[in-house]
């Protein structure tokens, strides 16, 4: 299957949802190409960007899975570049 690069953009409004983003996450390691957190300490909310390189299954499959999270929202944007 084709992989696809796509950017996971992740608003986090509880706290408590955090070590579940994290698991998350790590289960799909060897898909990320990096992270980056920005804790918005004045608003209450964490935003993080989930740079990711795989099948367009994977990355729809981490995505609602973290939008499902209590507090979290998660929203993915793909590009047109393919890999094999």
């Amino acid at each position: 299957m084709e992989n696809r690069i796509a950017l996971i953009s992740i608003i986090v409004e509880d706290a408590e949802s955090v070590e579940k983003i994290n698991y998350l996450l790590h289960g799909y390691a060897d898909y990320i190409i990096g992270r980056m957190g920005i804790p918005y300490r004045e608003a209450g909310v964490n935003l993080i960007a989930v740079a990711i390189d795989a099948p367009i299954d994977t990355i729809n499959t981490l995505t609602g899975k973290l939008g499902r999270l209590s507090g979290v929202s998660a929203k993915a944007a793909c590009s047109n570049v393919r890999r094999a």
